[in-house]
């Protein structure tokens, strides 16, 4: 049964669209099961009914004709239950409704099985037989299997065809929405741009081409280049390699030849796709062939087309503009598989309004870097063809996580107010910048910033920024090709200090692993969140760790700004370690004749481990900082970057405000501060909370800072409190969410709550 089910899904897989979908599932379960009949119900979300879509048994001429309401019958029994139903004789069970015109009075045993995907109904997949008879043990769970497997193929298929229509200017669909989550605030209204890695066919997007005889010519001349290469490294090998062996190069070449993939690419770009596009799709459609094949020696082929693929690609993409010479658009929505850092220094910064990345969360390292450039970001689309949407208009919404593509007239107004109504509270906030963060009865409460680029220093100070309570350094090391010498790091370094002086600034050592890989210092891992990152790289890597300490210290010398924190720390061995170490740069650099003061040493608090540690931690350094996203991750056992798993992701979980209050109170037994550096902090309400925890600096994005500046100034430190006093012992996160929002209200600070976002 496996082997049965991995060539359906394969071949499901390559089928071009939701039709083609359907139509493979109902004819391969229907042989697979040896059944009379299969059929897939989907629902019609505007019609609300459930209609069938394919069949193999059924009239044909029903199809997308007969419909069931969601409570109507056996099938709409299956969907209310969420459940299997399996009957020897549907026809006698009192839910059983005839569908008129379909043919199926002469079926008796009926298996019917729910199709969701990410708790939504997608509709029910049906096998029937004449025989009356119940399906057995091993039927049933090979049905249960093939619809968990499917319902994810389905529901990207439902979207791509929604996307397919739109693309076909004879259509007129519009508003089509696709959910994710929210990794930065606000609304963005513009034209999708599709960035494609390098060598990567699964991520080249569809787009049109004008010019075919020049687009022809192009991939002939790729074309010829990858012959060449193909030769020149069979040539070499020769004398190494078996005459057989030597074949497979002459097997290449042949593939290459104007009749067989090369004569097909061409043939699309006539069509009007670009080459790229085509290549994806011949590609494509040969590997799936070769893959559902029996034979080994030829389903290994497949693995041959696909490095022949990636090498056309390769020199496709090296004769096409740098990206310095590509013209963005006004307006420019960034799409991609997965963000990264190095994709938002690609795009000009006056040009680009909002990020899309189908995989990742709004905890994500690229989401985070987002929040601090203020750009609006919508992450874990997963069910988005992002492939699809180069150039036509998109609504990203970075409130609610939702993305229309298409958008009508109408929907566009609504969010065109809501980009109003944001601009004028943004204009409303900036007289605050040189008044204090200071509550009504004058509670002071210091307000710093999270920094990576050196952009984020100009937008920091305008917004008022006292300090930095978080300068991650990690970001120099990432949009380079290898580690930066201690001069570069000098010099980088120097500038954030002496942007801030004599304000402090706090520098993160070196904190990759995780979802912050370095792509010359790869680190594969199953469980990189529970694996090698942070401390644990640096302490062993000395060489890498004091090289940076010395950066740090020589670039703040004369300035005496400097704390360095210490991240993902779990024993006050790696404390004593790392302090060690600090003081050996300390004393090489006195000794080279440089004026070094000792700085100021802290950890973050971000594993379980930490936490009750904290004293501990406390009794040997200056400072506490509690990562609140790395702790909320690890008190939740959620990946941040997991978009199936993103809605547990809660920092108002009453666990993690236990924790965050244990921490405070604990550091300060010890009479050292405490800082907070997480999201939590740039949220109105969160940061209400965490003052009146007694944290003593609250650290976010250079966005967020006004909007917590005016609502601590908005409430008193005593309101503060009776609010935190109350929501402690809450146990329901949307009643915490509730009560947090009412409060803001309350207090005339709606403005800083979620706008009214249109459904």
């Amino acid at each position: 049964m496996l082997e049965t089910l991995r060539k359906i899904v394969q071949e499901v897989n390559a089928a071009p669209d939701l039709e083609s979908v359907l139509d493979v599932i109902v004819r391969r379960v229907q042989r697979a099961m040896r059944t009379d009949v299969c059929s897939i119900y989907l629902i019609d979300r505007q019609r609300e009914r459930y209609v069938l879509m394919a069949t193999q048994g059924l009239n044909q001429k029903s199809v997308g004709q007969v419909s069931l309401s969601l409570d109507e019958g056996v099938v709409g029994m299956v969907g209310q239950r969420a459940e299997p139903i399996n009957l020897e004789d549907a026809a006698v069970h009192s839910a059983f409704t005839y569908l008129k015109g379909t043919g199926e009075k002469k079926f008796h045993a009926f298996l019917g099985v729910p199709i969701i995907h990410h708790r939504t109904l997608l509709g029910v997949l049906v096998v029937q037989q004449k025989l009356i008879r119940k399906f057995d043990e091993s039927e049933e769970a090979f049905m249960v299997t093939m619809s968990a497997q499917l319902a994810g193929v389905i529901a990207h298929a439902e979207a791509t065809g929604s996307i397919l229509q739109i693309s076909d200017h004879t259509k007129t669909e519009s508003d089509r929405k696709f959910e994710g989550v929210s990794g930065c605030i606000g609304v963005a209204i513009g034209p999708a741009v599709v960035m494609t890695p390098l060598a990567d066919l699964d991520g080249v997007p569809d787009r049109k081409i004008e010019d075919v005889k020049a687009e022809v010519a192009k991939f002939k001349s790729a074309l010829a280049q990858v012959r060449r290469d193909i030769k020149r490294v069979g040539r070499s090998l020769a004398k190494r390699l078996r005459s057989e062996e030597r074949e497979l190069f002459d097997v290449y070449i042949r593939m290459l030849d104007d009749n067989a993939l090369a004569g097909e690419i061409i043939a699309h770009i006539k069509e009007g796709s670009w080459a790229q596009g085509a290549l994806r799709q011949v590609i494509g459609e040969h590997v799936q062939q070769f893959s559902m094949m029996d034979d080994p020696y030829l389903r290994e082929r497949a693995t041959d087309i696909r490095d022949l693929g990636r090498r056309m690609l390769t020199c496709l993409q090296e004769s096409g503009p740098s990206l310095s010479e590509i013209e963005f658009p006004e307006n420019t929505i960034l799409v991609a598989d997965e963000l990264t850092p190095a994709m938002l220094g690609e795009v000009p910064t006056e040009k680009l309004i909002g990020l899309l990345s189908v995989h990742g969360s709004g905890n994500s390292h690229a989401a985070i870097l987002a929040r601090s450039m203020g750009i609006p970001t919508v992450m874990g689309v997963v069910d988005l063809p992002y492939t699809r949407i180069e150039g036509l208009n998109v609504i990203l919404d970075g409130y609610s996580g939702r993305v229309f593509v298409n958008p009508s007239e109408d929907l566009s107004q609504c969010y065109q107010d809501i980009i109003r109504e944001e601009n004028e509270v943004n204009a409303g906030l900036e007289g605050l910048k040189e008044l204090p963060a200071e509550t009504t009865d004058g509670y002071r409460m210091p307000l710093w910033v999270n920094t990576g680029l050196i952009t984020d220093v100009a937008r920091s100070l305008e917004r008022g920024a006292e300090g930095i309570g978080l300068y991650r350094t990690e970001i120099p090391f990432m949009i380079r090709d290898f580690f930066p010498s201690e001069q570069d790091q000098m010099e980088t370094y120097r500038k954030q200090l002496e942007a801030f002086a004599p304000r402090p600034v706090t520098m993160r050592t070196l904190d990759i692993g995780g979802d912050k890989p370095l792509p010359y210092f790869p680190i594969e891992e199953d469980n990189p969140f529970l694996g090698w990152r942070g401390i644990r790289v640096t302490l062993d890597h000395p060489e890498i760790f004091l090289v940076q300490i010395r950066a740090m210290l020589r670039a703040a010398e004369g300035l005496d700004n400097l704390r360095i924190m210490l991240p993902m720390v779990t024993s006050v061995h790696e404390v004593d370690e790392s302090k060690k170490l600090i003081a050996q740069a300390v004393d090489e650099l006195r000794e080279e004749g440089h004026i070094i003061n000792q700085p100021l040493i802290g950890v973050m608090v971000e594993v379980p481990a930490a936490v009750y540690q904290v004293r501990r931690f406390a009794r040997r350094v200056d400072f506490i900082s509690v990562g609140s996203n790395d702790l909320t991750q690890y008190l939740l056992a959620v990946d941040r970057n997991n978009p199936r798993v993103a809605s547990l992701y809660v920092p108002y979980h009453p666990a993690v405000l236990k924790a965050l209050q244990f921490i405070v109170h604990e550091a300060h037994k010890e009479n050292v501060s405490v800082s907070i550096c997480g999201e939590m902090a740039a949220d109105p309400g969160g940061a209400i909370l965490l003052m009146a925890m007694g944290y003593d600096v609250l650290s976010m994005n250079a966005t967020n800072l006004p909007k917590v500046k005016f609502a601590l100034r908005g409430i008193s430190f005593d309101r503060a409190r009776e609010l935190l006093n109350q929501i402690i012992v809450m146990d329901d996160v949307d009643k915490i969410h509730m009560m947090l929002r009412n409060t803001l209200k309350e207090l005339g600070l709606g403005q800083l709550t979620r706008p009214a976002i249109p459904d």
